[in-house]
């Protein structure tokens, strides 16, 4: 079980309550499916965004099947808190997405800002 990212993951789901969220398939043709992406057994950083509700999420969840996502760990979510949202009815959202928590990136100045140290980002400079 790995923890995988990949660029334009997004689904759909009519899923409710705090459960697993049942994958509709992808959002559009632009866009590849969470089994295509991440792959069944592996881990992302997902967002569901309700699109009828001011209700969002944002997490760690594991591809348990090629249509199920579970929400393994909340990160943020619209009540401000780390539980997993009570979804109501309608259209969700769902992607892969990079946490603003969990980056690492150089700021104006070329320091690092994040989970980096100095010395990490100096080894990855010369390791580049």
């Amino acid at each position: 079980m790995a923890l995988v990212l990949h660029d334009r993951v997004k689904e759909t789901s009519t899923t409710t309550g705090q459960g697993n969220i049942t994958l509709a398939g992808a959002a559009a043709v632009n866009f590849i499916t969470f089994n295509t992406g991440i792959g069944t057994s592996n881990t992302t950083y997902y967002a569901i965004v309700n699109q009828g509700q001011a209700e969002w999420e944002v997490g760690v969840g594991t591809l348990s099947a090629s249509t199920t996502l579970e929400r393994t760990t909340v990160i943020d979510n619209s009540l401000g808190t780390t539980a997993k949202i009570d979804f109501s009815a309608g259209t969700k959202d769902v992607f892969c997405t990079l946490p603003a928590s969990k980056a690492v990136y150089l700021d104006a100045n070329g320091d690092p800002v994040g989970a980096a140290s100095a010395g990490f980002a100096v080894a990855m400079a010369i390791a580049l």
